[in-house]
């Protein structure tokens, strides 16, 4: 779900010129849960090998990396670690979200529905261990950098971010702002359009730029008052938020009151969660390590082959031809940052 900040935070649209040179560090459940939910077959079942093994996530990582990979983007994907406890109530409505769109999509496709059935299937996308074992292999034989974050992944790149590794964080959740991203980029992608979520339906979506200075100086809050701000709004780690109010409301109570504890000292019927000191922790003083790497090497160009041609199906000229592109696009960068490095 993540924060709704959407109504409030300045944002600025950019583009994929803008961002050649730079290093960015993707949340990678956030990216993967996405490919799993929009490459999808006319009736709304999800890519699959000859064995019935799920491939959308592996065809979305591959193209959209070696795509920004052409455009001079570098990615680094960040992945999930062990949850906070504070997240189980949010894992579990997710949870039964998905079964119940399970049930839907099964009877739709029962009733000859294809609209429905793919609406409906968008919502059952499960990311399991085999999956991410598959990303894992697919980043390391295109010689790209991913990082296993202790517990967020978002958090884990909004560190990164912050001790300058990277430019920006990718996600299309604000919360990387909450963990303390300097910058955060969303919509991240090649086409201009995308799906809308449990529709047939597409918008023209183009990159965005938020920066977290930016939010504070619009907002005039502090760090601290912005997760303050989403707590009030709902998080992950209390999903419910505060029952009538909203993102203006809640940005209107933090100026007047500066906190929470604030608040309720002037409204008795304000209560105030007990977990709340915890909840502030994990923004910000989230679980994160220094201990990642970020190098990207020479692509394994006939590893990859025989891991997606020859066990999962894809097309093996597609495969080369997109990793090759990759590769001649780097060698052009280096040589220009090498030119001007030397006439600089």
């Amino acid at each position: 779900m993540g924060v709704d900040l959407s109504d409030l935070v300045p944002r600025q649209k950019t583009s994929l010129d803008d961002l050649s040179g730079k290093t960015l560090a993707v949340d990678a459940y956030n990216a993967l849960y996405q490919f799993l939910a929009i490459i999808r077959g006319p009736t709304g079942a999800p890519l699959m090998d000859r064995t019935g093994r799920v491939t959308s996530h592996l065809s979305g990582l591959l193209y959209r990396t070696t795509n920004l990979g052409e455009r001079g983007i570098r990615l680094v994907y960040v992945f999930d670690g062990i949850p906070p406890t504070l997240k189980e109530v949010e894992i579990k409505r997710r949870r039964a979200i998905k079964e119940e769109a399970v049930v839907k999509y099964e009877a739709a496709i029962v009733k000859g529905e294809v609209v429905e059935a793919r609406r409906f299937a968008q919502a059952t996308s499960s990311l399991k261990d085999t999956m991410i074992d598959d990303a894992h292999r697919l980043l390391d034989y295109l010689g790209v950098p991913y990082s296993q974050a202790p517990s967020e992944g978002e958090a884990q790149a909004a560190s990164m971010t912050a001790r300058g590794d990277v430019w920006a964080a990718v996600s299309q959740d604000y919360d990387s702002l909450l963990f303390g991203a300097n910058r955060l980029v969303r919509h991240l992608a090649i086409t201009g359009k995308r799906k809308l979520p449990m529709r047939d339906a597409y918008v023209q979506v183009d990159p965005e730029l938020v920066q977290l200075q930016d939010t504070l100086s619009t907002l005039q809050l502090s760090r601290e008052q912005l997760v303050d701000l989403g707590i009030l709004i709902g998080t992950d780690f209390n999903p419910d938020g505060f029952k009538g109010i909203g993102p203006k409301t809640a940005l209107k109570l933090l100026r007047e009151n500066g906190s929470l504890e604030r608040i309720a000292e002037k409204d008795p019927d304000f209560k105030i969660p007990p977990n709340l000191r915890r909840i502030r922790e994990i923004f910000l003083k989230p679980d994160v390590t220094a201990h990642y790497r970020l190098e990207w090497k020479e692509p394994r160009l006939e590893e990859l082959v025989r891991f997606l041609c020859g066990e999962r199906d894809f097309s093996e000229e597609r495969v080369r031809t997109a990793v090759e592109r990759m590769k001649k696009a780097i060698v052009a960068t280096q040589e220009k940052q090498t030119l001007e490095s030397f006439f600089g």
